[in-house]
């Protein structure tokens, strides 16, 4: 007998599901082979495969699926896939029911449901169903219950058409109900009757009341039956068609039209009824009732017109849903990048502050060794480029402490006119619309001016220098309403008021609506990586809203960007300026208590006081402040951090300062004002502060003025400012310039001392390639001091050429270079000198992407350690 015999014998019959059971290879499963099945199993499926009733078997202790031709059918598109499945992961969206079932059933119990309502997955998506459900027991060879069987009858149809049954018949009921009140109510204007044969009609008492006594009137044909309702001219014949065609059919009539009241007004009524034949099929009689619809047929006369402008209205609503969550959205993501950007200026700032006073300290312990002072300039450079940078950086998180007056716009246009001329050169065409009779602004002029300033220079770049640039102002009136027509992000945010809008036009290249979106998101920028910070944006968009105004851009690619720049107005007049403070750095012995949590910037403050001829008093935080304070000590100024821990926090501490006898003046210190002294985008009245990184003199002038009551910075608005965005000119070197100790890795070996160095060696000829120029000679600087013989090229382009005539034995370069990058230039170098020695730089250090030729370059991390730059070309030196 052949295996497909045998499973015969055991499976029988040819239907499909016949079939499909003895191909499966029940090996795989607690089953087994078919061929061994017990005969309690064989037997149970003999009579499932042969019922034309939708059946299956889950046989053993998980369920194993069998099932005959209609359960096939039933289970839809999981066939075949439910066959030898354990039913709890076949049906998963009801395995605690079916898990119940196994239970009940294998220990001898029986279930039995009517309709019982399932909830299962058709076509991926849950459907209600009903079924009638038979489960009863199958007992194995030993007389234990091995398996279930189940019938399964799905009942959805006759249920769904129960209900709909039910459904209708609570419909009928609710209309009968209706219509018994409105016969009890006022709505209802009267029964009548029609007596066809007769030639009379005859009406109830309402009836009589509406239209008068109607007993005596002879009616022959429908028209005199209208007249006496006094149908509406207009309505007659329509009315009569209704009546004549229910005639015709045989049917109920019904009509809905306008009948004329005494006082001349039309009332919109409802007759219905019945026509009542004779014995040929002719009309007998015609009872009817009449019911008040005035009210309904007006409301729905609105709900007509109100659906005719629906899908406006619908349009309308889901856009302006669209622009509150985009404002939503919008706002969430700045006041996050906000955050963290002023979080990241605050220290930046404390940093800053430590390299930048320990400089103008030992520029004033240097002043006679010039070669020390140009180095200590070109660090006071970096630290003022740091400076501008945390100081965008507050500008975008709005935590920049402004100065605010009122300015006349047209004069401070005027006044910029020279220096954007100057700035953007004679290719770009500036015009200027300044009308006569612009409102006053409050703002802080300088921002404004660097505002604006930042606008025209990216307004050049866009146009490749090349253009015309439109710088214009104008009074504004807005609703509060969103524009949704500048086409970008920025701010949607705008209050009904008067405002002067400033904007900045130009013909340059334009945005697509991706980066349109991003523009004002701070590091993001179009330009080539190295020649652009992407903060200019961000900066006058935190400006702008810190000032209370409200900013807008549109950009149309090809054609050229409009940015505008919206501030209220101020009904006060302008502000004259301020003289300038007189120069010097004033000096003083009184008794300075220093508190400042940051032990680095700590120490430096201590230093630079202290130079400046104060005794000084110190704590790292609010509370040894406040005990100071408290207790005998002399003070004679307060200089106090602004963001200090611990409990008591620098507003405090300043309330305890002024309650001393005599009162003690405060400064305020901050890489980054919160709320303690700064609210609505400007500082609290008669608050001093000296903003982080700030120079010795800017530090003595601050102090002096406290002291003698007199505060700089309200006097001048750019005090409360970093002092490197407007550095004053007068200031000498060693007032100015900072810098550190440059490390000797190499005992310095000049041209005149020979050719070769103390260990025998040649000279080592380092070729040094930064794009950024105070960088690149800070950089040869500490080459040389090594005694190494440096090149310093700009690009990879010169360096190239420079390589054509020196053999170089190092390449130091910074990876990003306008043209070639610099791993490009190191893999160029190597094949006309492959003896070199390659180091790349980067701010990204190991993460950096260099080209993979290059795995075996080092990239050193910005800013570079310069004790482990002198041991790799050393380490170099020895391996030539």
């Amino acid at each position: 007998m052949s295996v497909l015999d045998e499973s015969r014998r055991h499976v029988g019959g040819d239907g499909e599901m016949a079939q499909r059971i003895r191909a499966f290879d029940w090996s795989m499963t607690e089953l087994g082979p078919i061929e061994r099945w017990p005969q309690s199993l064989v037997s149970v499926m003999q009579v499932v495969l042969a019922s034309p009733v939708p059946m299956v078997v889950l046989w053993g202790v998980d369920g194993y699926m069998l099932y005959n031709d209609a359960y096939a059918v039933f289970a839809g598109g999981r066939h075949p896939y439910l066959l030898g499945c354990p039913v709890e992961q076949g049906w998963p969206e009801v395995a605690a029911f079916n898990h119940r079932v196994l239970e009940t059933c294998l220990a001898g119990g029986t279930l039995t449901y009517r309709d019982k309502e399932l909830v299962l997955l058709r076509d991926g998506k849950p459907e209600d169903v009903w079924m009638d459900l038979y489960y009863s027991p199958v007992v194995g060879d030993d007389d234990v219950p091995a398996g279930v069987i189940a019938v399964v009858v799905e009942t959805t149809e006759r249920v769904l058409t129960e209900q709909s049954r039910q459904h209708a018949e609570v419909a009928l009921r609710l209309a009968n109900e209706r219509l018994q009140l409105a016969l009890n109510t006022g709505a209802v204007l009267g029964t009548w009757v029609w007596d066809v044969g007769f030639g009379t009609v005859s009406g109830d008492e309402r009836f009589t009341r509406t239209f008068g006594d109607v007993s005596q009137r002879q009616v022959r044909d429908i028209g005199d039956l209208l007249s006496i309702q006094r149908v509406d001219p207009d309505d007659v014949e329509h009315v009569q068609a209704q009546m004549l065609a229910s005639l015709r059919s045989q049917t109920p009539f019904r009509a809905e039209y306008r009948i004329t009241r005494a006082d001349g007004e039309f009332l919109w009524v409802q007759s219905s009824g019945q026509w009542e034949l004779d014995a040929h099929g002719g009309p007998h009689r015609l009872p009817g009732v009449l019911i008040d619809i005035h009210e309904r047929k007006v409301a729905e006369a609105a709900l007509v017109q109100l659906t005719a402008t629906l899908e406006q209205r619908v349009k309308d609503a889901v856009s302006a849903r669209a622009a509150v969550e985009a404002q939503l959205r919008q706002a969430q993501k700045m006041e996050a990048l906000g955050s963290l950007t002023g979080g990241v200026a605050h220290d930046f700032n404390n940093v800053l502050q430590v390299i930048n006073g320990n400089l103008q300290m030992l520029s004033a312990e240097l002043a006679n060794h010039p070669v020390a002072q140009r180095r200590i300039a070109t660090a006071a450079e970096a630290v003022r480029r740091g400076a501008r940078l945390a100081s965008h950086l507050l500008a975008f998180a709005r935590r920049q402490p402004l100065s605010p007056l009122v300015v006349c716009p047209r004069q401070l246009l005027e006044g910029m006119d020279e220096m954007i001329h100057r700035s953007l050169g004679e290719t770009v065409n500036i015009d200027t619309i300044v009308p006569d009779d612009l409102w006053n602004v409050l703002v802080d002029r300088n921002q404004l001016e660097n505002a604006l300033l930042n606008l025209a220079i990216n307004a050049r770049d866009a146009m490749r220098g090349e253009g015309t640039l439109t710088i214009a102002a104008r009074n504004v009136v807005l609703d509060g309403k969103p524009d949704n027509g500048h086409g970008g992000g920025g701010d949607t945010e705008v209050g009904p008021g008067e405002y002067v809008c400033f904007s900045v036009s130009d013909t340059g290249v334009g945005m697509s609506a991706e980066v349109l979106e991003h523009a004002f998101e701070p590091f993001y920028t179009t330009k080539p990586e190295g020649h652009g910070t992407g903060l200019g944006l961000s900066m006058v968009f935190g400006f702008v809203k810190q000032s209370g105004g409200h900013m807008e851009m549109e950009s149309v690619v090809g054609r050229g960007t409009t940015v505008k720049l919206f501030f209220p107005r101020s009904l006060e007049a302008p502000c004259t300026d301020s003289p300038a403070a007189p120069g010097g750095v004033p000096r003083g012995n009184e008794t300075v208590l220093i508190v400042e949590d940051d032990a680095d910037v700590r120490l430096t403050a201590v230093d630079m006081i202290a130079q400046l001829g104060y005794q000084v008093l110190t704590a790292s935080t609010g509370d040894e402040a406040k005990a100071i304070l408290l207790g005998d000590a002399r003070i004679d100024l307060l200089f106090t951090d602004v963001v200090m821990p611990g409990d008591v926090k620098s507003p405090e501490l300043a309330r305890l300062a002024t309650q001393r006898v005599p009162s003690v003046p405060v400064v305020f210190t901050s890489g980054y004002t919160r709320d303690e002294i700064f609210h609505h985008g400007r500082l609290d009245p008669g608050v001093t502060l000296l903003a982080k990184p700030y120079r010795r003199d800017e530090l003595a002038h601050k102090l002096r003025s406290a002291l003698e009551g007199q505060s700089r910075g309200q006097a001048t608005p750019r005090s409360a400012l970093s002092p490197y965005e407007n550095e004053s000119p007068s200031c000498s070197p060693a007032e100015s310039a900072s810098s550190s100790s440059l490390p000797s890795l190499v005992t310095p070996q000049s041209a005149a001392h020979g050719p070769r160095d103390e260990e025998g060696q040649l000279p080592c000829h380092v070729l040094l390639v930064e794009d950024d120029a105070p960088s690149r000679e800070a950089m040869r600087d500490l080459i040389e001091v090594m005694g190494l013989r440096c090149c310093a090229a700009g690009s990879a382009e010169e360096a190239l050429e420079r390589a054509t005539a020196q053999r170089y034995d190092v390449l130091l370069s910074d990876l990003t270079l306008p043209g070639m990058a610099g791993d490009q230039l190191a893999l160029a170098l190597r094949r006309t000198q492959p003896h070199v020695h390659v180091f790349l730089m980067s701010g990204y250090g190991q993460c950096a992407d260099v080209d993979p030729l290059l795995n075996d370059v080092p990239v050193l991390q910005k800013p570079l350690d310069a004790l482990a730059l002198g041991r790799r070309i050393a380490a170099c030196r020895k391996s030539a």
